[in-house]
Formats: C-alpha cells, sequence, structure tokens
C-alpha cells in the first residue's frame, strides 16, 4: 500500500513540473507592421502568463534587388527597371516549457509573417 501511494505522488510531480526550455522563435515578413503586431502579441501573452523573454530583436533587413532591361527584344535605348524586396526579421526567445508555445501562438498572425521555432534544452 505504501508503494501504491508513493507512485502516485511521483507521477502528480512530474504532471506539474515540467522542463523549463529557451525557444527561439523567428518571425519574417515583407512588411513591417504586421511583423511588429505579431512581435508584440507573442511578447505580451508570454509575459502575462509570466515567463522571461528576451526580444524582439531587429536582425539587419535584407534588400533583395534585380535589375532588367525594359526592352524584351534588345533593341533601342538602355532603359532599365529596377526591382527591390525587402525581408524583415525579428527574433524572440521564451524560457517556457515546450508545451505551452501552442498557448501564446494561438492568435491570428498575418498570412504575410513567417514564423520559425528552435527549441533548446536547458
Amino acid at each position: 500500500r505504501l508503494n501504491m501511494e508513493t507512485d502516485k505522488d511521483k507521477v502528480k510531480g512530474e504532471e506539474t513540473h515540467e522542463e523549463v526550455q529557451k525557444i527561439r522563435m523567428t518571425l519574417r515578413s515583407k512588411e513591417v507592421r504586421p511583423l511588429e503586431s505579431a512581435c508584440s502579441e507573442i511578447v505580451a501573452r508570454a509575459k502575462n502568463q509570466g515567463y522571461q523573454t528576451h526580444g524582439p530583436k531587429r536582425i539587419p533587413t535584407k534588400t533583395l534587388r534585380i535589375t532588367t532591361r525594359k526592352s524584351p527584344c534588345g533593341e533601342g535605348t538602355n532603359s532599365w527597371d529596377r526591382y527591390e524586396m525587402r525581408i524583415h526579421k525579428r527574433v524572440v526567445d521564451i524560457m517556457c516549457p515546450s508545451s505551452v508555445v501552442k498557448e501564446i501562438t494561438n492568435f491570428r498572425i498575418d498570412p504575410g509573417v513567417d514564423v520559425n521555432l528552435i527549441v533548446w534544452k536547458q
């Protein structure tokens, strides 16, 4: 009978205490506003639940440039079109159990924002 009680206590202790892990969320987007709103929402939700956060850290913007000729056949004056796409990136670190991440990110994130998760064990 004593063995059964101690086994139950062990199971209860394992359920309530989950291992805290460092979770790095990398968010990328072509537009700044949806990216910033998603970052602020994630940080606010994590802090409301009492988890430690670092960020959002701004990573330098990548600028992709393409220069093409306006004329499709190559005849005429040499006129050029310049196109550029900027990719903005933010990194947020959260110290929490991996099961909580679903609760923190359970809101509507703009379709233009790409979210990547990396989990480190402590």
